[in-house]
């Protein structure tokens, strides 16, 4: 009697094209299409970035909630933030000044504000949540986070008081937890201005009025404190909002890949598991720099669980193999246009037709 199967399924997002959940469904839409008797576990994943609202929301329960804040260049949205069962926030930081947010004429990283996400937080904060788990990805911002704090000022101190007076309030007894795979600092060569900015949108020009700006505020912040987290790792992600949520808030800096996986449960699904699939939009070198893939690999293989990585794109298959999957695979047909491989039910099809032919060939592992 042949032994049931059983795949883990863990995708992350394919920016710009599918969600964590839309390619964990391709996946296990080919999967139960080769072997409708095998066992398929969805886990949609998220390393901090887009989707790790909906991705955390599902392992945890609890309730989204709509309020109105303002985007990167104060015009007023809706956007949404997770409450746990057990009060715990969960917060995007691309839902209120994220870089999807800002149409690419628009993009100025010196006028963006993250104003917005104080009022996300500052609403959580309204509402009773005292817990906080932040994701740090897909910002569009690099203001080190004064924006934020000035809406934290403006919602939580009394009238014509200072961020102190916020924290001497409901906010000093918050606790922040960052889900946040860069290690960048604040300043310097491999700070939030020089490694991330022009992605944003500055021009050569901008740079070195970002880099004076996140200099200042860090001298001033450090003279008022009396400590400095300016170089502390991940201090410049989200254009210097890990600095502000770190010298501010007190917050503490995790692994968004472990962090989302511990949540999700990852491990405990590995039990008796026949091979794990993950993914993302396009792997290369840098998905070796700690990138999710990487984390569902190194993970299941502590437990002896194969893992497969099936990208959009792949580039340096062979360093990624070396590393330690035990198969690495594009998805998207070689030749095929780049545009017409975003397309959603495009990239569906390619994913789709990937697994099972991979299921045709006999693989030991399908």
């Amino acid at each position: 009697m042949t032994e049931k199967k059983k795949y883990v399924v863990a995708m992350d997002s394919f920016k710009g094209c599918l969600t964590a959940a839309e390619a964990c469904d391709a996946v296990a839409e080919a999967l139960h299409g080769c072997d409708g008797g095998a066992e398929v576990v969805r886990m949609p994943v998220s390393d901090g970035g887009e989707g790790m609202l909906e991705t955390a929301m599902a392992a945890l329960g609890g309730d989204i909630i709509s309020t109105y804040v303002h985007d990167p260049l104060m015009r007023r949205i809706e956007a949404e933030y997770g409450v746990t069962p057990d009060g715990t926030a969960i917060i995007e930081t691309a839902r209120a000044c994220g870089l999807s947010l800002i149409k690419e004429d628009e993009r100025n990283p010196v006028r963006a504000t993250s104003y917005g996400m104080g009022e996300l937080l500052a609403a959580a904060v309204k509402r009773g949540c005292r817990k906080f788990i932040i994701g740090l990805g897909g910002s569009g911002t690099s203001d080190a986070g004064i924006g934020m704090l000035r809406a934290l000022t403006d919602k939580l101190a009394p009238r014509g008081g200072t961020i102190g007076d916020a924290l001497a309030a409901d906010l000093g007894r918050c606790s922040f937890t960052l889900a946040c795979d860069v290690d960048n600092p604040l300043c310097g060569p491999s700070g939030a201005a020089a490694v991330f900015a022009q992605q944003k949108g500055a021009t050569p020009e901008m740079l070195p009025l970002l880099e004076k700006r996140t200099e200042r505020f860090a001298r001033a912040s450090a003279r008022h404190f009396g400590y400095d987290r300016s170089q502390a790792p991940g201090a410049g992600a989200a254009g210097g909002l890990g600095y502000a949520f770190m010298q501010y808030l007190q917050a503490e800096r995790r692994s968004g890949a472990d962090l989302m996986l511990d949540i999700s449960g990852f491990d405990k699904a590995l039990d008796d598991a026949t091979c794990v699939i993950t993914g993302e939009g396009h792997a290369d070198r840098q998905t070796l720099m700690g990138k999710l893939p990487l984390r569902v690999m190194e993970r299941a293989r502590l437990k002896g669980v194969p893992a497969w990585l099936l990208a959009g794109r792949v580039n340096d298959k062979e360093d990624l193999m070396k590393a330690g999957f035990a198969k690495v695979e594009s998805a998207t047909p070689d030749g095929t246009d780049l545009a017409v491989a975003m397309k959603k039910d495009v990239a569906v099809r390619n994913i789709e037709s990937k697994v099972k032919e991979l299921c045709s060939i006999g693989s030991t592992t399908l």
